[in-house]
């Protein structure tokens, strides 16, 4: 019992206060803005509006912690997430016929202001947390323990990082400077021996250790030495040889495990995922519905052959699926040996370059969306015949089909679009790809896929 009490501790970190802030300033403001707005409109608040009130503040808590990120990167992500909520609340409020309960007036002043203010209020939380670290009992001198890759790695981490109120001091390792990393070595204070003298007399407040796993002896001797002192203690693992997707620690049944590769879409992220994919598939598929029916004709009358060409993919897990397009070529190659179109194929008719170089020869895949093969968002899916022959070529090629692929993705709206004629390019795609897997939020599919309306229309690099 006792081990597993502590264990389960070692998950329970208590939350900081940033956080607790962040998890009720957004709900907040949301709420706030929207009864100013009754009371500036000098409409008393009914029924109607605490149901609201109290629904918005359901889904908004708790509120993100945004107060470190990049400010432009925060400001598309609040801009976003309030236009889901927005587009979610009209349709439950059509759904259910409540928007007469409802003043437009009242509705418009809440849409534009409250994200505004959230804006306003990460900022303000950025300038207070900007003024906390440059004050001088609030820093946090730290060293590192092991002056190889991975120590250096750390210490940058830590120098780069002066906002959070951490001064780098130095590193400490038994290997003398013509041994340790070529960065480390002018600031290396000693051995292993005086780390713990050195942390107790010079007040030293974080230790992050990046020894390797084998010098295990040495680690529990130096850990039994810190300990002796009040430094907080980080242990680092060498895993920047692999590709982390979604690392998380869990516990199992009181057994700590470190997630290293593991999709997004768990839990209620995996359910949000698919609701979103579903409103919007059905919103899109809706205006488009006279769109399709005018290529569909294009298509019919451009070339003998089937409207839609149905694709062999692989999807979710590796699974092969199939995935629908509008055909654009005379030749349709969907077997063990697939050839990429090219600048000028031959195969490809007038109307089909048209379709592919606007993307509009992947707008039945709305269908594959609603059909849950694939999703708005995600890693474009690859011939089967391509993924057989990158798996075996580039790193962690398949980390990308832990989701499923998507209409577009991030890699499509950095310009990794149209052939891949050299390897160099698809591994820049894959790496785009996991980049989208260890960032994926909803703003984030958002962003992405008001990027795709520009690209599909001013990018020439599809054919």
């Amino acid at each position: 019992m006792y081990e597993n009490r502590h264990t389960r501790n070692f998950y329970s970190a208590p939350q900081s206060v940033t956080s607790l802030i962040a998890a009720f300033l957004e709900p907040t403001i949301t709420v706030g803005v929207y009864l100013l707005a009754l009371l500036w409109s000098d409409e008393p608040v009914l029924r109607p509006d605490l149901t609201l009130c109290l629904l918005v503040f359901a889904l908004t808590f708790p509120g993100r912690n945004r107060f470190r990120d990049r400010y432009l990167t925060a400001a598309v992500d609040i801009a976003s997430s309030w236009l889901m909520l927005l587009l979610i609340l009209a349709l439950c409020g059509y759904a259910t016929r409540s928007l007469t309960f409802f003043e437009t007036d009242v509705l418009l002043f809440w849409a534009i202001v409250t994200p505004v203010l959230q804006m306003s209020g990460m900022w303000l939380g950025r300038r207070v947390l900007q003024w906390q670290s440059t004050q001088p009992e609030n820093r946090r001198p730290a060293v590192v323990i092991g002056a190889g890759a991975l120590g250096v790695k750390v210490a940058t981490a830590l120098t780069e990082g002066l906002q959070r109120g951490i001064d780098f001091v130095g590193f400490f390792d038994d290997r003398n400077d013509g041994r340790v990393h070529s960065e480390a070595s002018p600031r290396r204070l000693g051995g292993l021996k005086d780390a713990a003298p050195f942390i107790r007399q010079q007040g030293i407040r974080d230790v992050y250790i990046t020894l390797a796993l084998g010098s295990q002896p040495r680690i529990i001797e130096l850990l039994e030495d810190i300990q002796g002192t009040t430094a907080s203690i980080y242990f680092v693992p060498d895993v920047f040889g692999i590709s982390i997707i979604q690392g998380r620690l869990q516990d199992m049944n009181g057994v700590p495990v470190v997630g290293i590769c593991e999709t997004p879409f768990t839990g209620t992220h995996s359910l949000a995922k698919r609701v979103s994919d579903i409103l919007l598939a059905s919103l899109i598929l809706l205006l488009i519905s006279p769109l399709l029916l005018v290529l569909a004709l294009g298509v019919k009358l451009s070339s003998p052959g089937p409207v839609i060409f149905k694709q062999r993919r692989n999807g979710l897990d590796g699974d092969e699926i199939i995935v629908y397009k509008f055909r654009s070529m005379r030749a349709m190659d969907n077997g063990d040996v697939v050839k990429q179109a090219t600048k000028g194929d031959s195969r490809i008719t007038p109307f089909g370059a048209f379709l592919r170089r606007t993307s509009l020869d992947e707008l039945p895949q709305f269908i594959n969306v609603l059909q849950g093969r694939m999703s708005i968002v995600g890693p474009r899916p690859h011939a089967v015949a391509h993924n057989e022959l990158y798996r075996q070529l580039i790193k962690a090629y398949m980390v990308r089909h832990k989701v499923k692929p998507g209409i577009t993705g991030w890699a499509q709206v950095n310009g990794q679009r149209g052939e891949t004629d050299t390897l160099e390019k698809m591994q820049a795609r894959v790496e785009y790809d996991l980049e989208y897997l260890r960032n994926w939020s909803l703003g984030f599919d958002l962003q992405i896929i008001a990027r795709t309306v520009k690209v599909a229309f001013f990018d020439r690099e599809a054919y």
